[in-house]
């Protein structure tokens, strides 16, 4: 009798537990539609290269964040000025699968660039992306300090260690809408 009540339960207990992660799917791509399309306008900052040849070095940069209409993910394009100097910067990521996300820096490690291998939205106001170039291992995290205020960090991995190479902090210089707030 147990026997028969169990094997009667497991479709349904099947089916509770995979509603419970299409679920968390759910919400998670929610969540992860909010924090890239919070990234969505226009944003300024300095920056700094805090290791390796050129520590010290300090830029200013200007970006642009747009999100795709039918996907999510994101584009942060722009540039960063040294000097007299223009680099542009641009990044593209998307969503690849439930869980995680690929796209490019610059042109990618075909080119000038670095590969986004993978990454997640960690919660409403951080997401961290895996990078990679040949034998260059890195992460770069985004952190929404509030609406406004964005913070970049780009690190690479030295032995067992990840060591912080760049550092930007941004703010917004536009008119979009954060949360129920629009910046004048």
């Amino acid at each position: 009798m147990k026997r028969a009540f169990l094997l009667t339960m497991l479709p349904a207990m099947a089916l509770a537990t995979t509603g419970a992660s299409m679920a968390d799917t759910v919400r998670g791509s929610e969540r992860d539609k909010k924090f890239f399309q919070s990234v969505e306008g226009e944003w300024v900052g300095p920056g700094e290269i805090v290791a390796g040849k050129y520590k010290g070095t300090k830029f200013n940069c200007n970006f642009t964040g747009t999100t795709p209409a039918s996907k999510v993910g994101m584009t942060l394009d722009g540039g960063c000025r040294v000097g007299v100097f223009t680099q542009k910067m641009s990044a593209t990521v998307e969503q690849t699968s439930a869980r995680t996300y690929k796209g490019v820096f610059l042109d990618g490690a075909a080119g000038k660039g670095l590969d986004i291998v993978s990454g997640n939205v960690v919660d409403a106001r951080k997401v961290v992306f895996t990078l990679n170039r040949n034998q260059l291992k890195g992460v770069m995290q985004a952190r929404m300090a509030d609406g406004n205020s964005m913070n970049v960090t780009v690190s690479v991995r030295v032995d067992d260690q990840l060591v912080p190479v760049i550092g930007v902090s941004l703010k917004r210089v536009d008119d979009t809408a954060v949360g129920t707030i629009a910046r004048k």
